[in-house]
């Protein structure tokens, strides 16, 4: 049986204030599988965004553990969680997080920029352009490639986000409210898009939403309350 290309086992998650403890994530569990969309639906205050960085290794579990392909990642050097975090999992964020001295090609290529070292960056350099244009192309962004984020509306600035995050071909894709900054047309269009790509390149992808439509439409929906997985 394959593994799932994500998972959280008993996952906890507690901040401190002073001398006071603030649990968030109250013993998580999920696996998602190849290829699947979960979306992951719960109020304010209910962990969805903590999970989400939890398991894309931006924030470590006070207990409990994280497995990129049945494999626990949590016992790696920073530098290997680092390389698997880029390898493994793209990110999508509600405000999409672009540089915006960069044109949309450049915002593509950073993630590359920053994880290569120079030498490795230099020698790839080509076919990493290459690769990033053909993503914006796919996104619908071909004419698009260098303008800078001032000059793209909100829909054209999360396909920029998008294809950053595709570009290290990821199993895995986590999307906190990709459409919570979008008018209800260009979030339709976006959502259209997302599935499109899953469909193509079998990448999983977890959502944080508010958006009951791309909810409906997800492959199985989670909801959390006080950082408890209820349904």
């Amino acid at each position: 049986m394959t593994a799932p290309v994500l998972a959280a086992r008993d996952v906890h998650k507690t901040y401190r204030l002073g001398r006071q403890e603030i649990p968030v994530l109250r013993g998580v569990d999920l696996a998602i599988e190849r290829g699947e969309i979960v979306a992951l639906l719960g109020a304010s205050g209910a962990g969805k965004s903590t999970l989400l960085h939890v398991l894309g290794l931006l924030d470590p579990p006070t207990r409990g553990e994280v497995l990129y392909d049945g494999e626990p990642v949590h016992d790696l050097s920073i530098r290997e969680r680092a390389r698997l975090r880029h390898d493994h999992t793209g990110f999508v964020f509600q405000f999409y997080h672009l540089i915006p001295e960069l044109t949309a090609l450049q915002n593509v290529l950073l993630a590359r920029m920053m994880t290569d070292s120079v030498t490795r960056y230099w020698r790839g350099r080509r076919a990493a352009r290459r690769a990033a244009t053909e993503l914006l192309e796919r996104v619908g962004l071909g004419e698009r490639l260098r303008h800078r984020p001032t000059e793209l509306s909100g829909g054209e600035r999360q396909r920029v986000a998008i294809a950053r995050a595709l570009l290290a071909e990821p199993r895995v894709i986590l999307a906190d409210e990709p459409t919570g900054n979008l008018d209800s047309a260009t979030a339709e269009g976006v959502i259209e898009l997302m599935f499109e790509l899953q469909r193509e390149r079998a990448v999983a992808f977890a959502l944080v939403t508010h958006d009951e439509r791309l909810a409906a439409r997800a492959d199985r929906i989670v909801r959390l309350h006080d950082g408890v997985v209820v349904g």
